[in-house]
């Protein structure tokens, strides 16, 4: 059967399911409106508030240059308003309820700035890593901000549980820092490049802005993504977010690194490049110089606006596949060098053979099924889209295997465009759930062959023993990337099941 015959029968297998789920009032059918029958009578016209001059503007509400302290003014010259409680908001929002009913008129003024429905709750969490405390109630510290979670709020979660693409919105995006994030002015930030080159160089932000630019998608995953030492990542209660808390993905605008080098003139023999920040903790870190010439962004913007600051504003170093802490927020010096002498932290693995890898930065594949997932509920019986996300630093998911059966069997699932190279790749999976008590996972292979291992396999190449019930052998292996499983039970509760597959 050819490729096309597949999906078409896929298709119409999927469209049989939907309307019998809508048959049985799975599906809501819109209804009418009567309230529209008892609107209140339109206002005066002499009440409506389109335009306001100048001086009836309470200057309270005229936003002021962050730089200057003036009053901001659009292009034609004219006051740049939040109206949000203003008389003129006042009378508007009576306005827009007498024509269009009591659900309109709203408390703030969104224009300038669009915000989310009150509806949709997704946030960010705390947890227990970032270099504050390590594991639950111990460490090097305790968290510097208040906190109602039950893990230390030095780092916050990105709730990739709850993300529907492969973007995450720049809002949720997980956040690791070690101090306060700091408010830089991008007139004064620069960026300087020198060491082992022909023409040292210092780059103003306007000066990055006006050079040739790229926009990609590409992931960013801290180290410990799905370590086994988080505390909360062993529990059976943990979400998707909290199993895999510190990666999420975004778009990726600025100037290629090689770009900036070219300009600058690279000397022979030259092998590493630091990297450096302009904050109070000063990390830097020893970056190989193929990574420099290959695809690494000096990064400004990202999802479309500029880079957030608690994200690395004015601008930050993207090395796509690369380990997150490598990628230096608030970027301000670029030194190239043939010496290997400087590293924030040191990820080496030590393997049976007493063989240690010092060097190994891109992380491998790795897969995690969103839709149904820890904390969810299942429906008993009918039909269930299985949905989840895969990335690899080894390059594009190319092929994504669901199981539904605890691992005892492997299909295919569909790859949904657009695939991205280092980014996160959404996939499909359609299934029909029993009601018996199952296992589903997935596993994802890259472009390059690589696929995600199972516990046992890892355990083997660490020659370790793996406790299943607590994961004891395995509680402190970083790049940790066996199937995450989640068990699902007789009353279609989800839940954690990590070493199970």
């Amino acid at each position: 059967m050819n490729t096309k015959e597949r999906e078409r029968r896929r298709f119409l297998k999927q469209g049989a399911a939907l309307a019998g789920l809508a048959a049985v009032g799975g599906i809501g059918v819109a209804r009418g409106q009567e309230w529209r029958s008892k609107l209140p009578p339109l206002p005066d016209p002499k009440e409506r508030t389109e335009f306001v001059p100048e001086d009836k503007i309470p200057l309270d509400h005229v936003l002021r240059d962050p730089w200057t302290g003036e009053p901001m003014r659009d292009e034609a010259g004219d006051l740049v308003v939040d109206w949000t409680g203003t008389p003129q908001w006042e009378a508007y929002q009576k306005n827009i309820r007498a024509m269009a009913g009591p659900r309109y008129g709203r408390v703030k003024d969104t224009r300038l700035y669009g915000e989310r429905s009150r509806f949709d709750t997704t946030h960010r969490r705390g947890h227990d890593g970032a270099g504050f405390s390590w594991g639950r109630g111990g460490g090097s510290g305790r968290a510097i901000m208040p906190t109602s979670t039950k893990d230390e709020f030095a780092s916050l979660e990105g709730p990739l549980d709850a993300q529907l693409g492969i973007i995450t919105p720049s809002g949720l995006h997980f956040v690791d820092e070690h101090g306060e994030v700091p408010e830089i002015d991008p007139r004064q930030h620069r960026l300087t490049i020198h060491g082992m080159v022909d023409r040292p160089m210092t780059y103003t932000m306007e000066d990055l802005i006006r050079l040739p630019s790229v926009s990609r998608v590409h992931f960013i995953d801290c180290n410990s993504n799905n370590t086994t030492s988080h505390w909360t990542r062993l529990q059976p209660w943990a979400t998707a977010g909290q199993c895999f808390s510190e990666g999420s993905c975004s778009e990726w605008t600025g100037v290629l690194l090689s770009t900036l080098l070219e300009a600058t003139g690279v000397k022979r023999g030259a092998k590493w490049f630091y990297a450096a920040g302009a904050d109070a903790y000063n990390q830097a870190w020893a970056i190989p110089m193929w990574k420099a010439l290959d695809d690494a962004i000096v990064a400004y913007g990202q999802n479309g606006e500029w880079v957030r600051p608690e994200n690395g504003f004015p601008v930050r170093l993207v090395l796509p596949g690369f380990q997150g802490t490598m990628m230096i927020k608030r970027l301000r010096s670029i030194k190239v060098t043939d010496e290997l002498a400087q590293f924030h932290r040191e990820y080496r693995e030590i393997f049976p053979d007493n063989k240690i890898t010092w060097f190994r930065f891109e992380h491998p594949p790795k897969s995690c099924i969103l839709r149904p997932s820890g904390g969810m509920q299942v429906p008993k019986g009918g039909y269930y889209e299985i949905r989840g996300v895969a990335w690899s630093g080894g390059g594009k998911i190319t092929k994504v295997e669901v199981t539904v059966d605890g691992g005892k069997t492997w299909k295919e699932a569909q790859i949904q465009q657009p695939v991205f190279s280092k980014a996160h790749t959404r996939f499909v999976f359609p299934w029909s759930w029993n009601g018996e008590e199952t296992i589903v996972a997935a596993r994802c292979t890259d472009e390059r062959g690589a696929t995600q291992p199972t516990t046992a396999q890892l355990a083997k190449v660490k020659d370790r023993d793996i406790d299943i019930a607590t994961g004891k052998g395995l509680n402190t292996f970083n790049r940790f990337n066996a199937p995450q499983p989640w068990k699902i039970d007789r009353q279609g509760k989800v839940t954690n099941a990590i070493f199970t597959i």
